[in-house]
């Protein structure tokens, strides 16, 4: 720890307590409000507010309010903040006595608003506990940790402990030794999952220099299941500050090493408590039809699974993320594997998105084509074995036709509502028209001497 860091810990040390509510943004980031100790209790009897136009914030934080009309257009109103008791929490790295605790917006007249992603997921929830069926989640979530110059250099680069004369030890993927290096660090970050509660079980290394995935244990509750990965990414981020490194959720934070993913694994059990994606002892059909809803829904839902430019540069042939919508026993090539398919632990491992996804908007879109599969009888094509090539569609790897095809989608109507379809779609397109128009340093080396 730098002298730097400790001294800000001190004076940490010395604030008093506090409260954070907390919203998701549509992006997966929080925002909210901090709130003296003293006046918790507006947290919990609905009094603290924002403006409802919070949740329509782009990646840049700007409302978007020529495109939306949802922000001056309509006079900005407020929102009311619902804090959930379920996630609060108490916040390590603040003052002893702090907390946070997460919100979902709600209109004055009480009703969820729909740009809120917990409020989406919730409502796809709904749809289950209509059937008399609860979807069971756990979250992999993987990411790099770098070090802190990068506002300096403009630029990620490994932590110096991994690297000789500045380039990677090569590749990491399991090693004990990368593990140790940075074991002070991983040691916040499960000391303070452990604080928060967080199910959180196996810390592995990756393949990238830096990139570590940490495993969250199975919840029958997909909303808790979200806000855990939602506050792990925050605790990554907290711990990195406190021993001055950096974490990042970047899909492709460098060009020549791994992506990070957000792997889903999902069953779904009846009300007696069976696993009904129990192929030995359910109907084995069931399981098949709910990948063929996964996959049939998958290209709709890649705006959802790869949100940003960057999120379609980890869609590499030869890469563990996967191109084509294939499915697999055991296969960790296709898109979606099967770990188990006899007994209990029977279930689906969703393996396209990127750590950079909104938890919450993923598990609504993977728990939406779930359904599809539970209501009608679908086919997924034939199974990818090992050795063989399956002919399957492919996810596009284009950022603007990713969003178009959302646009269009009347499943992610269905899931996410028309207006919020909307609005996401013409955020995010006009986020891939700004990617569209800047010219960058790639084109100048390139065409510039040449052209």
């Amino acid at each position: 720890m730098s002298d730097q860091t400790k001294a800000a810990e001190d004076a940490s040390a010395a604030l008093p307590p506090r409260i954070e509510i907390l919203l998701v943004g549509m992006n997966g980031d929080l925002r909210g409000k901090q709130i003296p100790i003293d006046a918790e209790k507006k947290v919990w009897d609905g009094s603290v507010r924002l403006p409802s136009s919070t949740q329509s914030l782009d990646i840049w934080g700007d409302d978007n309010d020529d495109i939306t009309g949802l922000s001056l257009t309509i006079g900005d109103p407020d929102g009311v903040c619902i804090a959930d008791k379920r996630s609060h929490a108490p916040m390590p790295w603040a003052p002893a006595g702090s907390s946070q605790v997460l919100a979902t917006m709600h209109e004055l007249d009480g009703t969820p608003s729909f740009m809120d992603p917990r409020a989406i997921l919730a409502s796809v929830l709904k749809k289950y506990d209509d059937r008399g069926l609860t979807p069971v989640v756990a979250t992999e979530l993987e990411f790099y940790v770098v070090e802190d110059d990068w506002r300096e250099t403009g630029k990620p680069t490994p932590p110096k402990r991994l690297t000789y004369k500045g380039e990677p030890n090569g590749y990491q993927l399991y090693d004990m030794s990368a593990v140790d290096a940075l074991d002070s660090y991983l040691q916040t970050v499960r000391a303070w999952a452990k604080a928060q509660d967080l199910p959180a079980d196996a810390t592995t290394a990756e393949f990238g220099p830096g990139q570590f995935e940490i495993n969250l244990l199975h919840r029958p509750d997909a909303l808790a299941a979200a806000d855990d990965c939602i506050y792990l990414k925050r605790i990554a981020e907290q711990a990195a500050r406190k021993h001055g490194l950096k974490s990042t959720c970047m899909a492709k934070p460098y060009a020549n090493h791994a992506g990070s993913g957000l792997h889903v694994h999902a069953s779904i059990i009846d009300k007696s408590g069976k696993n009904i994606l129990d192929a030995k002892g359910g109907d084995p059909v069931k399981l098949k039809s709910v990948c063929a809803g996964m996959l049939n829904s998958m290209r709709d839902a890649q705006l959802i699974f790869a949100p940003f430019a960057n999120s379609y540069r980890r869609f590499q042939p030869g890469s563990f993320a996967p191109v084509d919508l294939t499915w697999g026993f055991g296969h960790r090539g296709t898109a979606i594997r099967i770990p188990d398919k006899d007994g209990p632990a029977a279930r689906i491992e969703h393996r396209v998105a990127g750590a950079d996804a909104n938890p919450h908007l993923l598990l609504a879109a993977i728990l939406g084509g779930m359904l599809l599969g539970l209501d009608e009888d679908l086919d997924p094509g034939p199974v990818t074995e090992p050795g063989t090539v399956v002919e399957a569609k492919r996810l596009t790897h284009d950022f603007l036709t990713a969003v178009e095809e959302f646009s269009s989608s009347a499943f992610i109507a269905d899931v996410f509502g028309e207006s919020y379809r909307k609005l996401y779609g013409d955020t995010k397109r006009k986020e891939a028209i700004t990617y569209l128009r800047t010219v960058s340093d790639f084109d100048y080396q390139t065409y510039l001497p040449r052209i």
